[in-house]
């Protein structure tokens, strides 16, 4: 059994890793998850862009993915990872697994926040004749921008979360490491290192994204 100062070299390497898988899903879960949440609020009944039958199959569609547990969401979707990035396996179908994820779960959030935004400003919008393009990019989301901002902050740290779990398909970071050399080899040293260094990282998440939250609030 090797020790923690032994493994320390693998271990920051594990953190880099899982800062790296975050970090790419969140570009392409994050993007995906603002299309789909705006696409939602914008086709619904009296919104800007007003599609039901588009909003009916949205919804069903979000619906159906999002409550799935990740750990039984990232098996479900390997197949589908190996046609779209090659492998079923790895850091590769962790990205995608997560990203998928990630996107139905911050379209929600995105369009609870959107929710927020006072039916008043957005007629007061289309009274002054503003396209739809032009309300949702200069008034729903300036408007909701401090909400969104906390809604982005509560996603990172549920990919945050998923990262972990990828450990069970051989992606990398935090989540292999501690199960590799901490639950495999009984080492409750290596997991609880494992575990500090998530919490530690989340809690920077959570006080950067407040911050941002509140100077976006009070602007």
């Amino acid at each position: 059994m090797e020790s923690l100062l032994e493994l320390q070299p693998l271990f920051w390497q594990a953190v880099i890793e899982t800062l790296k898988i975050v970090s790419i899903s969140l570009i392409f879960g994050g993007i995906g998850g603002l299309l789909v949440g705006l696409a939602l609020y914008t086709t619904r009944a009296g919104g800007v862009l007003q599609q039901r039958v588009v909003n009916g199959a949205l919804n069903v569609l979000v619906n159906t993915f999002r409550p799935i547990p990740f750990i039984i969401f990232i098996a479900a979707v390997q197949p589908l990872a190996r046609e779209v990035v090659g492998t079923g396996i790895g850091d590769p179908a962790a990205i995608f697994a997560i990203s998928l994820a990630a996107t139905f779960g911050i379209s929600r959030l995105v369009e609870q926040n959107l929710v927020s935004v006072p039916e008043g400003v957005i007629e007061a919008a289309r009274s002054m004749g503003c396209s739809p393009l032009r309300i949702i990019f200069t008034v729903l989301i300036p408007e909701a921008l401090g909400p969104l901002i906390l809604g982005y902050t509560f996603a990172i740290v549920a990919v945050i979360d998923m990262s972990a779990v990828a450990g069970f398909i051989g992606g990398g970071g935090i989540g292999n490491f501690a199960i590799q050399y901490g639950y495999r080899q009984y080492d409750y040293v290596v997991t609880w290192a494992a575990v500090i260094a998530i919490i530690v990282i989340v809690q920077l998440v959570q006080f950067f994204g407040n911050w941002l939250a509140r100077k976006a609030l009070r602007r």
